[in-house]
């Protein structure tokens, strides 16, 4: 059986696939974007880079005011009691996803307060590492296997999916089947060219072969020379893959 056949969620509506990551500096840019971008793009990442505007909270609601879904990017990494406090605090405001660390404790403290309608996310291995970074942090597990690890855990503590590079999706799906939703960033388009801090990287259809429900896509399409045209490129390579 193929990872594609894996895949967790196959209801999800195919234009909801494609995340764009709104990772600029304050919400004035953030409206911009999602107004040049229009009905191409209707679910959108908010980030840490937006958390520290002042303004996460405001863009927030109007996203959710322009019909669009909204993933809170926050990563929460901190003493399980104040994980799940803050979990709790997020849940309240509307989003469709947030993120953790993938550490056992602080997925089960957040999957404890995260209510109905907010699907935890655990942080697997960032696409920004390597197995040099991972030695430098005196981490000796093969990536693959550390991803895997993690994913297994997610499920066991209660969380609804995990966030992998698209290369250990499909390695995620012989692990763990439909169980888990697998978000991955780190997409490039395959004639990509530019050079950034993503290391472990997919094309947006090789991710969606390897068995991942949604992609998160930012550079490629916020510095595109048309945004618009490129989102809408991407959602015809992702309704592709699918068929």
């Amino acid at each position: 059986m193929s990872a594609a056949s894996l895949r967790s969620a196959s209801s999800i509506p195919v234009r909801q696939r494609l995340i764009v990551a709104l990772d600029v500096p304050d919400a004035a840019t953030a409206k911009s974007l999602v107004g040049e971008l229009g009905d191409s793009v209707e679910f959108y990442k908010i980030g840490l880079e937006l958390a520290g505007s002042g303004d996460y909270f405001d863009l927030l609601a109007w996203l959710l005011e322009q019909d669009k879904r909204v993933f809170a990017d926050l990563k929460f990494y901190d003493v399980p009691a104040t994980v799940s406090s803050a979990v709790r605090q997020i849940s309240r405001w509307g989003a469709s996803f947030l993120t953790i660390h993938g550490d056992r404790a602080i997925m089960e403290a957040a999957a404890s307060e995260k209510g109905p309608e907010l699907e935890l996310l655990a942080v697997t291995v960032l696409t920004s590492l390597d197995q040099n970074d991972l030695a430098q942090m005196g981490i000796t597990i093969d990536v693959k296997e550390l991803v895997l690890m993690r994913a297994e855990q997610a499920l066991e503590a209660g969380c609804d999916g995990v966030i992998s590079s698209g290369l250990e999706a499909a390695a995620i799906r012989e692990r763990v089947g439909p169980k888990l939703l697998i978000v991955s960033p780190g997409i490039r388009p395959a004639d990509s060219t530019s050079v950034d801090d993503q290391k472990r990287i997919v094309t947006p259809a090789r991710a969606f072969q390897n068995g991942a429900d949604y992609i998160v896509v930012g550079r490629p399409i916020r510095n595109a020379a048309n945004p618009r045209e490129t989102a809408e490129s991407m959602q015809a390579e992702i309704a592709a893959a699918l068929l």
